[in-house]
């Protein structure tokens, strides 16, 4: 398939005229697939509440080390990783639909695995699989939803999946305060299997099924997402599918590669898994006493803020939110490492007294004040992240690749998020060492002044354009 084939220029799923279906079908598949999101970050989420009682577990219960815990926590990105890579093979070979059934398998695996487990290999084992599905998920969904959404609302729905990751993480928060870590594992079952029982009664996304030269299965799609297949254009399929290296010099497919990673590695790069490593640290300098409390507020800090991104959308552009976005984390975070600057090694910040500077002369409670200045720094940053560098991302990555490479583009796009995100997360601590904690906080709040530069100057409006408009943006007609 090349550039100039009718596939990648007329829209697949576009009425004569412009005018846009209405099915309300579309968002009952778009849900079933959020199901996936929500599975997702859930087990995100479970780590939080599961490790503090695993590492007081006695035996015969699995118990967790400093070293183990690090581990439970972390080895989901690894997974995640792996599954990136993974779905990018399933998507195309498999199709979206089967891809999202297939992954409700790890993920029940893996939590069952959990709430089996006689010992720390079998929780890191469990953990692993999860974060398998984890992968797949990240990158199936946003796909089969973006494919399945017309124009006036792809954005709505596309953001919906990082509002059900972040539901997901607030859902594991609240459970965790009422189950012990083995029901929480139970728990975690549920999402995937109900994804799994309602995905069955969902269609495969027409462009896919044209793609494979199904256009029966196709307008039959259409008929259950919008209520009508009359009045559709469909533009002849091109012959030649598959990616190969010599794409990469067209202008269609280096363009969104390129922006893709890079937006995939600035939002990990923004220091939000830094932000949420000391949450519980900040809120407790704040004389907060429960540290449950304090990551429940976050999480709903998140989901709010998330919503209302989603409400607005499409109606005020992924660009401008993105741009906003980052320039509120930059402030966020230029406040973050003031924070760290004027209480490094203070009587009040004990915490961090193994990266400190020699001992402050400021009082306790001029720390205290500090430490409620930077609670409202971090729910400003939290609520700038999900209103912008939170979802969007994910939302672009499966609107700005053509439909013969989207598969590996984005496999390759969520092996570089999932990976940014271990690196970010093992490496943060050995970050402050060298260059004290402000310093590595304002290191990031440069990323994000640069993730703003990069949307400003090389990010393209897609609000309200079809996926093959989009194309033809990138390809130059």
């Amino acid at each position: 398939m090349t550039p100039e084939d009718p596939e990648e220029t007329q829209p697949l799923l576009e009425p004569p005229g412009g005018s846009a279906p209405r099915g309300r079908r579309v968002f009952l598949a778009a849900f079933a697939a959020a199901l996936g999101p929500l599975s997702f970050g859930f087990a995100l989420g479970y780590s939080s509440p599961a490790i503090p009682s695993l590492q007081r577990a006695a035996p015969p219960t699995p118990r967790l080390d400093d070293e183990a815990a690090s581990w439970f926590g972390a080895i989901v990105t690894l997974g995640a990783a792996a599954g990136g890579v993974l779905g990018g093979w399933l998507v195309d070979r498999a199709g979206r639909k089967l891809s999202l059934l297939l992954c409700s398998v790890p993920f029940v695996t893996g939590f069952a695995v959990i709430t089996a487990a006689q010992d720390v290999w079998m929780l890191l084992g469990g953990r692993l699989l999860t974060g398998l599905a984890c992968g797949v998920a990240s990158l199936v969904a946003p796909v089969y939803i973006s494919e399945i959404a017309y124009p006036a609302v792809r954005g709505l729905l596309g953001s919906c999946v990082q509002l059900m990751v972040v539901i997901g993480i607030l859902l594991a928060y609240l459970a965790g305060w009422v189950l012990e870590w083995r029901w929480l594992a139970v728990l975690g079952c549920v999402p995937p299997s109900l994804m799994l029982l309602l995905m069955c009664f969902m269609p495969e996304t027409p462009r896919f099924l044209l793609t494979q030269h199904r256009r029966q299965e196709a307008m039959a799609a259409l008929q259950f997402l919008c209520g009508s297949e009359q009045g559709w254009e469909e533009p002849p399929t091109g012959a030649e599918q598959g990616f190969h290296l010599a794409l990469l010099w067209q202008p269609g497919i280096y363009k969104p590669f390129v922006i893709g990673v890079s937006l995939m590695a600035f939002q990990q790069l923004s220091g939000v898994n830094a932000i949420m490593f000391y949450a519980q640290t900040i809120f407790e300098e704040a004389k907060f006493k429960d540290s449950s409390l304090a990551s429940i507020i976050v999480g709903v800090i998140q989901v709010l803020f998330t919503a209302v991104a989603a409400l607005i959308m499409d109606r005020a552009g992924r660009r401008l939110l993105l741009a906003l976005s980052g320039v509120v984390m930059v402030f966020s975070m230029s406040a973050f490492g003031a924070y760290f600057k004027l209480t490094q090694g203070s009587p009040g910040n004990s915490s961090h007294v193994a990266l400190s500077a020699p001992v402050s002369t400021e009082p306790v409670d001029a720390n205290v004040g500090l430490a409620w200045l930077t609670v409202g720094s971090m729910c400003l940053f939290i609520a700038g992240f999900a209103m912008g560098w939170g979802p969007i991302p994910w939302l672009l990555m499966s609107e700005i690749f053509p439909l013969h490479v989207k598969g590996i583009a984005t496999g390759v796009c969520v092996l570089t998020n999932w990976l940014m995100a271990f690196l970010v997360t093992k490496e943060f601590s050995s970050l402050m060492e060298v260059l004290r904690p402000y310093g590595a906080f304002w290191l990031a709040s440069a990323f994000c002044i640069f993730s703003v530069l990069f949307t400003l100057f090389c990010v393209p409006e897609t609000k309200g354009k079809t996926l093959e408009q989009i194309t033809a943006h990138f390809e130059g007609r």
